[in-house]
C-alpha cells in the first residue's frame, strides 16, 4: 500500500500504514551538447547504458528546469532544485559544504568554498591543483591558516583541493566570484573578486590579498616542490568563491514527514542533505572521481532502504570529466555509473520502491562548466503506466509524458504522485 506523503508532519507521525520507499540517482553533469569526435553525439547518446534505458522504457520522463532563469548554474541549486527548495535567496555553496565538514557558523558569519588551484604564468591552468591528494593539500592549508589567517580569518581543510574560508562577522556575501572550473585558460588577474557594492569593498580588497600573498607562499612550499619534481601540477594558490551566510530552510521531515539520507563524497551534496535534515551515509572508497566505489553506494543505499524513507544518491565523476573536457572519460563515467551503480539498484528494486534517475544540470565537455539547459529526469513506480521513451538521452526526454516541470513540482510528483 502507498503511503500518502503529506506537508503536515503531525499527519505523517500519525500514520500507521506501509511506507513507500523513495531513491533518487543523480549523474552530476552527464548532459552535454553533441561532440564533433563522437560523430555529433553527446556522450549520453554513444554511452551504452542499457539499465538507463531499460528504466526510460520502463518508467515516465520529462525535463526538468533546476537553475531558475536569471540564476548561476551552479550544483548547489541544481540539487536543491531537484529537492524541491526555493534557490531565489541562496547565496552560495560555501555554507553547505562548511555543514558537511562539521563547521559551526553563526548567521553573522560569510564562508566560502577555497580551491587550492594551479596558476602557471599567470594563466589558471586548473581548479584543482592537479586532483592534489588530501594529505598534500592538508599541509598546504595548515601553512595559509598560520601565514594569513587570524581570529577573523579562518581556513579549515578539506577533501583534496576543496576548502573553507570562514571571514566572521563584519565582512559582507555581496561579491562576484568567480568558480576556478569555469575559467581555465584566464589570467587569473582578470576575474578577481569584484564587489557588488561599496558595503563589500573591504571583504573583495581582502580576500583579493589573501590570493595574491598566497602564490608566493605556496609556490615555495615542499608540497609543491616535490609535485613538480614529479611532473605534477603545483596547488600554489588559493581561490575563494561561493560566498554565503548560513541558510534558513525546512527539513523534508517539516516538509513532508520524510526520514532521509544523502550518499555523495562532495561536501555540498553532503551539506545540503544536512540543511534538508538528511543523515549522511560514509561509503568507503566514494571519491568524488572517477574511482568511485559506485558497488559500495549501491550497497549501502539498498540497505538504508530499512532505515529510511528517502535515499538521495549522489555521483560526480561525469562532471569531474567534463571539467576536464575529457569526453572519453565522460563516457566512461556514464557507463560505470550505468552499470556498477543503477543495475545494481535496478536488480534489487522491490515493488514499494519508488525511483527517479536525472543530472542535476548539463556540463558540455565543449564549454568545460555548467550551463542551464533542462535536463531529463525519469521516475519508475511500478504501478504507473510507462510513456513510449525508450533511451535515457538530452533529446529523446522532449516526449515524456511529464513534459516540463520545475523543482518544486518534480518533487511533489515525485512522492505524491500525478
Amino acid at each position: 500500500m502507498k503511503t500518502k506523503i503529506t506537508k503536515d508532519p503531525e499527519a505523517r507521525d500519525n500514520y500507521r500504514g506501509d511506507l513507500m520507499k523513495y531513491i533518487i540517482l543523480v549523474g552530476d553533469g552527464m548532459g552535454d551538447y553533441p561532440i564533433e569526435q563522437l560523430g555529433s553525439k553527446t556522450p549520453l547518446e554513444v554511452a551504452k547504458t542499457p539499465n538507463l534505458d531499460k528504466l526510460a522504457s520502463i518508467g515516465k520522463c520529462g525535463k526538468l528546469v533546476t537553475i531558475p532563469e536569471g540564476a548561476a548554474p551552479e550544483s548547489a541549486l541544481a540539487n536543491m532544485s531537484i529537492l524541491g527548495y526555493d534557490v531565489s535567496n541562496f547565496q552560495g555553496r560555501g555554507v553547505l559544504e562548511a555543514a558537511a565538514m562539521g563547521i559551526n557558523i553563526d548567521e553573522r558569519d560569510v564562508a566560502f568554498r577555497c580551491n587550492t588551484i594551479c596558476v602557471e604564468n599567470g594563466i589558471i591552468k586548473n581548479h584543482s591543483g592537479g586532483h592534489i591528494s588530501s594529505k598534500e593539500s592538508h599541509e598546504l592549508i595548515k601553512t595559509i591558516a598560520t601565514k594569513l589567517g587570524n581570529e577573523e580569518i579562518k581556513f579549515f581543510p578539506g577533501v583534496s583541493y576543496r576548502h573553507i574560508l570562514i571571514l566572521k562577522h563584519k565582512y559582507s556575501p555581496d561579491l562576484i566570484c568567480t568558480p576556478p572550473h569555469d575559467v581555465p585558460g584566464t589570467p587569473f588577474k582578470n576575474v578577481l573578486v569584484r564587489a557588488k557594492n561599496n558595503a563589500a569593498e573591504k571583504t573583495a580588497e581582502l580576500l583579493n590579498n589573501l590570493i595574491i600573498e598566497s602564490k608566493t607562499i605556496l609556490d615555495n612550499h615542499p608540497v609543491n616542490l616535490k609535485r613538480v619534481e614529479a611532473g605534477k601540477d603545483a596547488a600554489n594558490m588559493i581561490w575563494p568563491w561561493a560566498s554565503g551566510r548560513k541558510p534558513v530552510i525546512k527539513t523534508f521531515q517539516e516538509r513532508f514527514g520524510i526520514k532521509g539520507a544523502v550518499i555523495s563524497a562532495v561536501d555540498l551534496i553532503r551539506g545540503l542533505g544536512i540543511y534538508a535534515g538528511f543523515d549522511v551515509l560514509d561509503v568507503e572508497g566514494a571519491t568524488g572521481l572517477y574511482d568511485t566505489n559506485y558497488e559500495g553506494k549501491a550497497d549501502a543505499c539498498l540497505t538504508a532502504l530499512e532505515t529510511y524513507d528517502l535515499l538521495y544518491v549522489h555521483v560526480e565523476a561525469p562532471d569531474e570529466a567534463s571539467h576536464q573536457g575529457d569526453w572519453k572519460q565522460k563516457v566512461k563515467c556514464i557507463e560505470d555509473f550505468d552499470k556498477r551503480l543503477v543495475k545494481r539498484i535496478l536488480d534489487n528494486l522491490k515493488d514499494d520502491i519508488k525511483l527517479a534517475v536525472l543530472t542535476d544540470h548539463y556540463n558540455p565537455i565543449s564549454v568545460r562548466t555548467h550551463t542551464r539547459e533542462p535536463v531529463p529526469f525519469l521516475i519508475y513506480d511500478r504501478n504507473e503506466e510507462p510513456d513510449d521513451i525508450k533511451n535515457f538521452t538530452e533529446d529523446s526526454f522532449d516526449g515524456g509524458s511529464f513534459g516540463l516541470l520545475t523543482g518544486e513540482e518534480f518533487i511533489e510528483i515525485f512522492l505524491n504522485g500525478r
